[in-house]
């Protein structure tokens, strides 16, 4: 029906026709697929959730005398140093030292473990960062230590760039056990006392392109409130997830790996978060559009939160392999309630669901005005990809 670069030169002279993807589930619904798939040129998608595989990327400049530096904390967050020199990588769930989460507790009045995400949100924000960092002294880099103030402003790259994101699906955490859980799904109560999802279910992006049909590594996105791109699979990418007939998955499948530069991110969409007795994380904002290339773009951005499952773990086993009481799908769990086993259990979303729609409706905008155009992905995302553990044979396994 219609290429990249004519959708491009219709974005260009602000005559594309643009919906978000709940807006296309609608109009879907009304006229069916074929009407819906000869009026819209772009569907956007979005998310807004945690992603704790994220981290940026940053070069200081070389001092005087130059640092090879081998240990490094921006504000008492430790970041890995065995790259170049001056080359460190932040991570979002590094933690800071106990003095500085101290020290920041004591600024904000209550208690605040900081983390990664919170240095990297600050950075986005422009706010002032502590710098300290050991070096190896060498006959080139002579110096051992450093100590300064830097700011977005005052180091060349800062980007970010993410092993893991954007979760096809994910599973819904629960604990059967007698006592609280303190979770990356945040704490599960006892007794089946609450049921936590993180993807926001049918508006999420991968849902709309279930077999990597339309994405792919070079596709340009919204991230974090500037542009990114797909840079590759992420890790533990497992496209070999069992579907349904719509070709979604019915648990953990697909992944993505992303780039963009953090200068010109808004710290509205990139926020650091802590999750009680877990660890720091980061909030993340992503929205992918989806170019209209075809139909069956449509009829797969179609599909609806009854028509999409997840598992319901239970993470009072403590193990890789945990039991599951069944599938249930995203109408249910937005419904407030589902049912374990005959028991009327509580659910909540970690992700943001109000948020997520303003990611796909920024988007929107931004391609309304002209501002953002499309690219064709490079290579194909891997489709064949296997997940493979990590068990050896006769080994001890140690639990906590």
């Amino acid at each position: 029906m219609r290429t990249i670069a004519e959708i491009n030169e219709k974005i260009g002279s602000q005559r594309a026709v643009v919906w978000t993807v709940e807006e296309l589930k609608a109009r879907v619904q009304e006229l069916g697929v074929t009407q819906a798939a000869k009026q819209v040129d772009v569907v956007t998608t979005g998310t807004f959730e945690p992603m704790e595989s994220t981290g940026a990327m940053i070069n200081l400049g070389h001092t005087d005398p130059p640092i090879k530096i081998r240990q490094c904390w921006f504000d008492g967050v430790p970041a890995y140093a065995g790259l170049g020199a001056v080359d460190l990588y932040l991570g979002a769930t590094a933690m800071a030292d106990e003095q500085s989460s101290q020290e920041a507790s004591e600024v904000s009045g209550t208690p605040l473990r900081r983390g990664g995400g919170h240095v990297i949100e600050d950075l986005i924000a422009g706010k002032p960062i502590n710098l300290r960092a050991r070096g190896q002294a060498t006959d080139c880099y002579p110096r051992a230590f450093f100590e300064t103030t830097i700011t977005r402003d005052t180091i060349n790259q800062f980007y970010l760039f993410n092993p893991r994101n954007l979760y096809q699906n994910f599973l819904v955490g629960v604990n059967g056990g007698d006592r609280v859980l303190f979770t990356y799904l945040g704490p599960l109560q006892p007794r089946l006392g609450n049921a936590v999802y993180s993807n926001p279910g049918a508006i999420s992006p991968l849902f709309n392109d279930p077999d990597l049909e339309i994405i792919g590594v070079g596709t340009r996105i919204f991230l974090g409130g500037g542009i990114g791109y797909i840079s590759w699979e992420g890790t533990q990418h497992f496209p070999l997830q069992k579907r349904l007939e719509n070709r979604t998955p019915i648990g953990p499948a697909a992944t993505l790996a992303l780039i963009g530069d953090a200068k010109q991110m808004n710290p509205y969409w990139v926020r650091g978060c802590y999750f009680y007795k877990y660890g720091p994380s980061i909030m993340l904002g992503v929205g992918i559009p989806l170019p209209v290339l075809h139909e069956e773009v449509v009829a797969r951005c179609a599909v609806r939160d009854k028509e999409i499952v997840a598992p319901v773990v239970d993470f009072s086993i403590p193990r890789r392999v945990r039991p599951t009481f069944g599938l249930v799908n995203y109408a249910q769990l937005k419904s407030g309630r589902i049912k374990i086993e005959g028991k009327t259990v509580r659910t909540a979303p970690l992700a943001s669901i109000a948020l997520s729609r303003q990611v796909a409706e920024e988007l929107k905008q931004w391609i309304d005005r002209g501002e953002f155009t499309l690219t064709e992905p490079t290579v194909s995302l891997a489709r064949d990809r296997a997940f493979l553990p990590q068990d050896s044979w006769g080994s001890q396994i140690i639990l906590e």
